[in-house]
């Protein structure tokens, strides 16, 4: 049976596609900084993508690696895909879809993949939903503060991203395809906001920030300015043009993707 690698392992997507293909009975490793905390139902072996030189315990015997990539810039990402060329046969990349602006560090993620010799497929999914979980002190205080209200998002499910990746390492036909996840729908921030609300039984209102002020405080969380700028570019972009739609999730697992509104029913107490 072939293995498969997971690296970010422990993150959102990683840890549901972990447990998605160790339900299946899969050969399953995952990829951990420290396994010992990471509490994962598989084979944890330890490596870290921003040291390449520690990836090559995790690599014997793999075949199939999904690769999710830690930073807001390529560093060092020549050095990984070169490794895993060396042992493994293919990659399935969570990528995003704006990977096409050379400007973002994703364009050069599927650059590497793309040359490396690899069967490669790219998983580009629309905002994630979970990234609302930004919010959750705000709306633990019955206000969310934020620009950009109007912006309408199709959020996708972590649960989705998985599945859809789970789907792909395990199948044949999807080598040189790069796939749009989305959600189901579109909602606007501030109706992400009142759903959530909705959700958790509690009222929480929207109050629309001036995005001189997200920048600041966004770029003292984040710490990476032109990561922030690109950002805000984006929420604002959704105002006049919303996030695209696709139907990949249901072409590709049978089903419908999950909506918002489960996902804030699934992590209601996240926000409680």
């Amino acid at each position: 049976m072939s293995k498969i690698l997971v690296t970010g392992a422990t993150g959102n997507v990683g840890r549901q596609l972990v447990s998605q293909l160790g339900e299946g009975g899969l050969d399953v490793r995952a990829l951990a900084r420290d396994p010992g905390r990471a509490a994962l139902p598989v084979e944890t072996v330890r490596g870290d993508l921003t040291a390449p030189e520690t990836l090559e315990p995790a690599l014997r015997d793999v075949e199939s690696v999904f690769l999710l990539w830690p930073a807001f810039t390529a560093d060092g990402a020549d050095q990984v895909v070169t490794a895993i060329a060396k042992h493994a046969r293919r990659v399935v990349l969570l990528s995003a879809t704006g990977a096409d602006a050379p400007e973002s560090h994703y364009h050069e993620l599927e650059r590497l993949v793309r040359h490396s010799g690899l069967g490669w497929t790219f998983l580009r999914p629309a905002g994630f939903a979970v990234n609302t979980l930004l919010w959750a002190d705000q709306v633990r205080r019955g206000v969310v503060r934020w620009p950009f209200g109007r912006a309408a998002r199709s959020l996708i499910h972590e649960r989705d991203i998985a599945a859809v990746a789970a789907h792909v390492l395990t199948s044949a036909g999807h080598n040189g395809a790069a796939y749009v996840l989305t959600g189901p729908d579109r909602l606007t921030q501030a109706e992400q906001v009142r759903v959530i609300g909705e959700a958790i039984g509690r009222e929480v209102r929207w109050e629309e920030q001036p995005p001189e002020e997200a920048r600041e405080q966004l770029t003292a969380v984040w710490g990476a300015p032109a990561f922030v700028e690109s950002a805000l570019r984006t929420w604002e972009s959704f105002v006049s043009a919303p996030e695209v739609v696709t139907d990949t999730v249901r072409r590709l697992l049978g089903r419908p993707a999950l909506t918002f509104r489960q996902w804030a029913e699934d992590h209601a107490a996240d926000f409680s």
